[in-house]
C-alpha cells in the first residue's frame, strides 16, 4: 500500500511538470511562441531560467501554492514537499495540507539531457524531469522519469 501510495504523488506530480511550458522565454513573455533562442525575448528578465522566476516582470518569486504560480518545467527545478523539506507538508496545487500524506516526501530535479538520450532532438531542447517520492518511516522510495521537449516555436 505504502509503495501503490508513493507511486500515485510521484505519477501526478511528474504529470503537473511535463503538463507546464519548455520554452525560450517565460509564458509570462509576449514573444513566447515566436522567440527562437533566448535573445528574442521581449528582456532578459523573460529569459526562463532552471528553478522559479524572482526576477521582475515577477514581483515575488512564483511558487507552487499561490500567485504568480509555476508556469514553466524549469521552475519546478528543486522543488520538494513532505516530511523533512523546508515544505513541510504534501499539499494539493492549491495549497490544501493533505494530512494523511504526513509520513511522504516529494522532491523534483529538471535537468538539460544531451541529443543523445532522445535521438533527432536539438541539444537544448529536451529536458529530463525526474521526481523522487519517499515514505520517510518505511524506507521505500519510488523515483519516476519523464522528458519534456521545447515545443514552440515551431519551425519550418
Amino acid at each position: 500500500m505504502v509503495r501503490k501510495q508513493a507511486l500515485a504523488i510521484a505519477s501526478s506530480l511528474l504529470e503537473e511538470v511535463e503538463l507546464k511550458a519548455f520554452t525560450y522565454c517565460d509564458p509570462d513573455d509576449a514573444n513566447v511562441l515566436t522567440a527562437t533562442s533566448t535573445a528574442g525575448c521581449t528582456s532578459g528578465a523573460h529569459v526562463d531560467g532552471m528553478g522559479p522566476d524572482t526576477t521582475p516582470p515577477s514581483v515575488t518569486a512564483e511558487t507552487r501554492y499561490t500567485e504568480p504560480r509555476f508556469d514553466h518545467v524549469n521552475d519546478y527545478n528543486t522543488f520538494s514537499m513532505g516530511s523533512g523539506t523546508a515544505n513541510p507538508d504534501i499539499k494539493t496545487v492549491s495549497g490544501t495540507v493533505i494530512p494523511e500524506l504526513a509520513d511522504y516526501s516529494a522532491s523534483v530535479s529538471v535537468e538539460a539531457t544531451s541529443p543523445v538520450d532522445l535521438a533527432g532532438v536539438a541539444p537544448g531542447d529536451e529536458l529530463k524531469i525526474t521526481v523522487l517520492v519517499s515514505h520517510v518511516p518505511s524506507g521505500v522510495t519510488v523515483r519516476l522519469q519523464g522528458y519534456r521537449l521545447r515545443y514552440a516555436p515551431r519551425t519550418p
